[in-house]
Parts: structure tokens; sequence; C-alpha cells
């Protein structure tokens, strides 16, 4: 059966691919000079940012019922995280929006943009790092499956 667990895993490597393969293109476009990376860059962070913020949503969805317990601080802290993450996404999309769409290009927007992108890197590693650690260290969202193992069967044998 699907749940918000695994929706939300489904759906978080989406944007963490498309934001960190959007600002390789912006480093790429920085030193190359070619229109195809800054393009890639933009609509990559675009689309990364809408990605993160359905991310952050199914995330909220799945983190219900282990907000509290031996789970409360990872969870906190992984849901600080993603927050972060998803405010830093979407201010950074909104930057480079403002600037295509007035056509401001200095180069300090380069630099402020590249700075933008560069903590929005941060707090994606970061956050996954957290989201890693409450499945991998703490088993949150884990279902064990053992083969040959069916609780039901045992009930039988009572």
């Amino acid at each position: 059966m699907i749940s918000a667990t695994h929706i939300h895993a489904m759906l978080i490597h989406f944007p963490i691919a498309l934001l960190m393969t959007g600002f390789l293109s912006e480093v790429i476009a920085l030193f190359s000079k070619k229109d195809f990376f800054k393009h890639a860059a933009f609509y990559l962070l675009l689309l990364g940012a809408l990605g993160a913020s359905a991310a952050y949503i199914s995330g909220s969805y799945a983190g219900e019922g282990i907000e509290e317990g031996p789970l409360e601080i990872p969870m906190e802290l992984h849901e600080n995280a993603a927050l972060l993450t998803l405010w830093l996404s979407i201010i950074t999309a909104m930057f480079r929006v403002v600037l295509y769409y007035f056509k401001y290009n200095r180069t300090w927007t380069k630099w402020v943009g590249i700075l933008l992108f560069s903590a929005l890197i941060g707090a994606i590693t970061y956050t996954g790092y957290l989201g890693g650690q409450l499945v991998y260290a703490h088993g949150a969202g884990v279902e064990l499956a053992l083969p040959g193992f069916n609780p039901s069967s045992m009930d039988d044998d009572e």
C-alpha cells in the first residue's frame, strides 16, 4: 500500500537532482558564457523549486505521527532544514525570475545568484543528510520484511 512516506521518498529525489544539475549548469554558464547553460540553470531552478514545494508538503504528511517520542529531535531537525531549503529555493527562484523579467544583468547579480544557489545546495545536502539519518539510523518509515516470515501465520499457532 502506498503511504505518504512512500510518496515523499519518490518525490524528494526530483528536486535534489533538478537543483543540483541547475547549480552545475549555473557554474558552467558563469565560466563558459554559453546561453544554453544559463537558460538550463534558470529552468532547472524553477522546476526544482516547484519540486521542493511538493517534497516539503509530502514530507509534512509523511512525518505525521512521529513528531513525538524518540524521533522528536531528529524529525524536528530534518523538518527545520527542509523548511530552510524550501525558502532558499523560493527566494533563489524569485531572484532569478525578477532578473529575467526586468532583463537586469549585472556582474553583482550573477554573484548574488551564485551565492544564493550555493546556500541552497548546502541546505539540500544538510536536509538530505538528516533525512537519511531518519531512515537509516533511526528506521523512520521502514517496514520490516523478512523472507519467509509471515506475522499472520504466528497467530494461527496459538
